[in-house]
């Protein structure tokens, strides 16, 4: 089983010399990779997996990289998926009608994988900051990702793994409400069977942990939802 806090990467390639390229690369930076040769298999890879970020070749047979970005970030449940688009197509036109499409960055190819690599993990700094070594602060709370520490008012707290790991997909973004299902994805990850009721068990020990130098409860209970910081 992955680790659930390692970010899922899905490559859209449909050559398969490239995708394997892509794959060893990404695989060595610590992500977890799935990939799709076209456009069809794309939009059902995201439905499934969820990914953190999609590497999107535009030329796909069947349905072009262009649709499935447009797509991917017309979908409220998908929109915050980053895209980096990869194409042969240099001219500034195609650039712009790809970045107004929804990609976040766009790569023309041939391209140097140090600099795609480069450009994967500022996206995912952005969107998912502690799987990157980041610190995260809200309010009085300070996660430090890469230390694996947490500190309220500038005292430790002691979380167990399972709240470490809770605290920081909170952190990334206060404010968000998270759906249980959704917590299970992200802290438990997709290839183990637990109950949504262990969340609750586990929300619980992390609010006795945050409040154990006193404070307020920063956890908020969406009644029917889940749940969020702030």
């Amino acid at each position: 089983m992955a680790p659930a806090q390692q970010p899922c990467v899905l490559v859209v390639e449909d050559e398969s010399a490239q995708r394997e390229v892509l794959f060893y690369n990404l695989d060595a930076e610590g992500f977890r990779v799935v990939m799709a040769e076209n456009g069809d298999e794309a939009l059902l890879m995201v439905a499934e997996e969820k990914p953190d970020l999609i590497v999107l070749d535009w030329m796909l047979p069947n349905v072009s990289g262009i649709e499935i970005c447009r797509r991917v970030k017309s979908n409220n449940a998908t929109r915050h998926i980053p895209i980096i688009m990869l194409s042969a197509r240099s001219e500034e036109v195609d650039r712009v009608r790809g970045l107004e499409t929804g990609a976040d960055d766009y790569v023309v190819k041939p391209y140097s994988v140090v600099e795609l690599m480069a450009r994967v993990r500022t996206q995912l700094r952005r969107t998912r900051p502690a799987t990157m070594g980041e610190r995260l602060t809200y309010d009085d709370i300070m996660l430090d990702s890469e230390e694996h520490r947490v500190f309220r008012g500038g005292k430790p707290l002691k979380l167990g793994p399972t709240e470490f790991r809770l605290l920081s997909t909170l952190m990334e973004k206060p404010g968000r409400v998270w759906t249980r299902d959704q917590l299970l994805d992200r802290v438990w990850g997709r290839d183990i069977y637990v109950d949504t009721r262990t969340i609750d068990v586990h929300v619980g020990r992390l609010r006795k942990a945050l409040m154990t130098h006193g404070g307020l409860d920063p956890v908020r209970t969406v009644r029917g939802t889940g749940y969020s910081l702030g």
